[in-house]
């Protein structure tokens, strides 16, 4: 059932892109050249930057065998798996600032179709990782929701908007060190559902240190949850 749904949906975006390109042709966001109905063309496509072939399955870092690094072995995080389909890299993380803070929206179901390319996290519902009150006044929109909002839709999941929110806004998470990030969002999240027994779906945009998503999960399972998967666009590899 879940496969069909997909295909459907597959089939629903071909359609729409090959009507889009006749009609409403445009140039490449990152070349010029012309990308018929798309944000990019498929040269600029092909050149993104991947993620290795092995990977942590917990979260998603360079590991051998695919088999749980080191760190999270040693350290297990509160979330249980993490996807991502990019490496955080030139030109994804201009396509990504483009998004937060060009308002380009349009990127967002273009990163959703992205992370649909390969096999989809298994779960209950989805949310997307919510952004702090004033931020999300400043910018008017929440990235990681626009990115959830096409996904929650192609997997026929909930994506509830109000029972998580991020109480607390400390300082931006890219202004600090990478060792004192987990204290900055530690408490920030409140979560207002009982979530006993569910497999939940988080969705962002970018996945640095994963100190955020992991105090997110954690307020996640302190209501329950079963299980917490990260979804992302792009995975910063740690030097």
């Amino acid at each position: 059932m879940k496969g069909q749904r997909l295909s459907i949906f597959h089939a629903t975006t071909l359609a729409l892109r090959r009507i889009g390109a006749a009609l409403l042709p445009q140039d490449c966001l990152l070349c010029g050249a012309a990308a018929g109905a798309e944000i990019l063309c498929q040269a600029c496509v092909d050149n993104l930057p991947r993620l290795p072939g092995n990977l942590c399955p917990v979260c998603a870092l360079p590991s051998p065998a695919e088999a749980s690094c080191g760190k999270c072995l040693g350290e297990t995080p509160h979330f249980d798996a993490t996807l991502a389909g990019f490496r955080y890299g030139f030109p994804v993380d201009r396509l990504i600032q483009a998004l937060k803070y060009q308002h380009r929206l349009a990127l967002a179901p273009w990163f959703a179709r992205a992370l649909l390319a390969s096999p989809p996290p298994e779960g209950d519902l989805m949310l997307a990782l919510p952004l702090a009150e004033r931020r999300l006044g400043e910018r008017g929109f929440n990235q990681a929701l626009e990115i959830a909002r096409p996904l929650a839709q192609a997997l026929s999941l909930e994506l509830p908007l109000e029972i998580c929110v991020r109480a607390h806004d400390g300082a931006p998470q890219a202004s600090l060190p990478w060792k004192e990030r987990q204290k900055n969002v530690r408490g920030v999240f409140e979560c207002r559902k009982d979530l006993t027994g569910k497999s939940v779906i988080v969705v962002d945009d970018v996945m640095t240190t994963g100190a955020t998503l992991n105090e997110f999960a954690r307020t996640l399972k302190k209501h329950g949850a079963a299980r917490v998967t990260n979804w992302v666009v792009a995975r910063t590899l740690m030097q």
